[in-house]
């Protein structure tokens, strides 16, 4: 061997030991983000990192605005145990011609984003060049509904599970499933046959309570509404069952069988949920698309409160539970989104965040929730609406102008997805507090859209960034501090 060879060698191992040390004195912030279906994970994540890295307009993310992030950029999946977010995938559909909205959340998933920048701070800005890792991991919002789970045996799950599905908002769709669950008593010897019905019969249920709307709240087991890798596992095989008057169910029956499989869903599913990668966040955003439950009417937006309840309870462990023992640490900054802000004229954006806030404030509340700095605000990751006036007389009514999706309805006017129209959606009461009133009219109603057209598809290097509305001011809040 050549000794120029050798000092080759030597070099590039150097340069790779010295790589290796710089990403192993990287900081790393792990950022959470969820919400239920539709309510714009994947949307939010490609156009957060879409904007960094092509420095889009972001004048209120604070390190961006005032040039101090000199580069962004992906690198690999830092865990080879789960599935790398879609990023380029997902953008192409976003910017593509015609532009569609990428597919929702199924499964948990992460990106790693790199940032390099130039601190604030006068002496760290002289002795080293900033560097951030920001690990981006997407997951279902509802398996964050399971959380109450784990404080609850069969039958106490059972009970809480038949009250919701008797509940007027989901009665018609849990009627096929109670009509059977009166068929059996509980001495019901077990039957895979049986619990294979029950369980088909019982997830048909709560598919159909939230087929109206998937962004709606429903009751879980949230597997069962996104089974994720577990689709077709014997652990989704149970349903609620009455427990008997004694409290236990004798060997043999039906009902210590699905309660066996209950505990097992607990075991394997969702403790190594919580521990593996919920109990590793830093921070955490909560989409909710508070839109669709104001739409809905009063029992929808009730439903939404005791979601954010649920969601808090998992950001506040109470002393000596399984989950308080799991967490090392916890999430510093908790901001939960009104999504589809574009959805509204600029003027309702106000009273859209006083509905979030109003519900947040209630949970947390009750939650008993401390130690966070938790922030609300209505955004649009993606803007795909304008605004406008329209006259009707000598009123002049605030407009929003976006191309409906196709079969959109509004009125008796069906959209083809290819015409582009002024809406007027309505306005959000001064006092959000009447929205929890039954029987009120809806105050608001509005089809969804399409992604903004931007431009013909090019290639993903000169792909444009994206429009949007509050999205600078929720990266500052989650990130801006890390780049300081």
């Amino acid at each position: 061997m050549r000794l120029s060879d050798l000092n080759d060698a030597t070099a590039g191992a150097l340069r790779s030991a010295g790589a290796r040390l710089s990403d192993l004195m990287t900081p790393t912030v792990r950022l959470g983000v969820t919400g239920l279906a539709r309510a714009g994970k994947t949307v939010f994540i490609t156009a957060l990192v879409r904007n960094i890295i092509a420095g889009g307009r972001l004048p209120h993310f604070h390190p961006m605005a005032q040039g101090r992030i000199t580069r962004a950029y992906l690198e690999p999946q830092p865990d080879d145990r789960i599935a790398r977010f879609a990023y380029e995938e997902h953008l192409a559909e976003l910017t593509g011609h015609p532009p569609r909205w990428p597919d929702s959340t199924r499964r948990i998933s992460q990106l790693r984003l790199t940032i390099e920048f130039v601190s604030a701070k006068t002496l760290r800005s002289a002795l080293m060049p900033g560097r951030l890792h920001v690990d981006i991991v997407d997951y279902p919002g509802e398996w964050l509904l399971d959380l109450p789970l784990l404080d609850l045996d069969f039958g106490a799950w059972s009970k809480r599970a038949l009250a919701d599905a008797r509940q007027r908002q989901r009665a018609a769709a849990a009627k096929t499933w109670l009509d059977f669950l009166s068929t059996l008593g509980v001495d019901s010897p077990a039957d895979e046959h049986v619990a294979l019905t029950g369980t088909g019969l019982f997830t048909r249920y709560l598919q159909e309570a939230r087929a109206p709307d998937p962004a709606l709240a429903a009751p879980g087991p949230g597997r069962f509404l996104l089974p994720g890798d577990a689709a077709g596992s014997p652990l989704l095989t149970f349903f609620p069952l009455p427990p008997p008057p004694e409290g236990s169910f004798a060997r043999g029956t039906l009902g210590a069988m699905l309660a066996r499989r209950f505990e097992s869903y607990k075991t394997h599913l969702v403790k190594p949920f919580f521990r593996d990668h919920f109990a590793r966040l830093d921070r955490q955003i909560v989409l909710m698309d508070a839109l669709s439950a104001i739409t809905s009417g009063a029992e929808a937006v009730d439903d939404l409160e005791r979601t954010m309840e649920a969601v808090l309870e998992c950001f506040k462990p109470a002393a000596h539970t399984w989950l308080s023992r799991i967490l090392s640490r916890r999430i510093d900054r908790l901001l939960f989104a009104a999504t589809k802000a574009d959805h509204l004229h600029h003027s309702s954006h106000d009273r859209l965040e006083a509905v979030l806030r109003l519900l947040a404030e209630k949970a947390i509340a009750r939650a008993q929730f401390a130690g966070a700095d938790v922030k609300v605000m209505a955004l649009a990751a993606v803007r795909a609406t304008r605004e406008a006036e329209a006259r009707s007389g000598w009123q002049r009514l605030p407009c929003i102008i976006g191309v409906p999706l196709p079969g959109e309805r509004l009125g008796r006017q069906v959209f083809d997805g290819a015409t582009e129209t002024a809406v007027f959606p309505g306005d959000l009461p001064e006092d959000p507090a009447t929205l929890k009133v039954a029987d009120r009219p809806s105050a608001v109603q509005f089809p969804r859209f399409t992604p903004p057209r931007l431009q013909p598809a090019t290639p993903l290097d000169e792909a444009p960034v994206l429009p949007h509305i509050r999205l600078d001011r929720a990266m500052d809040f989650l990130l801006g501090d890390k780049l300081a």
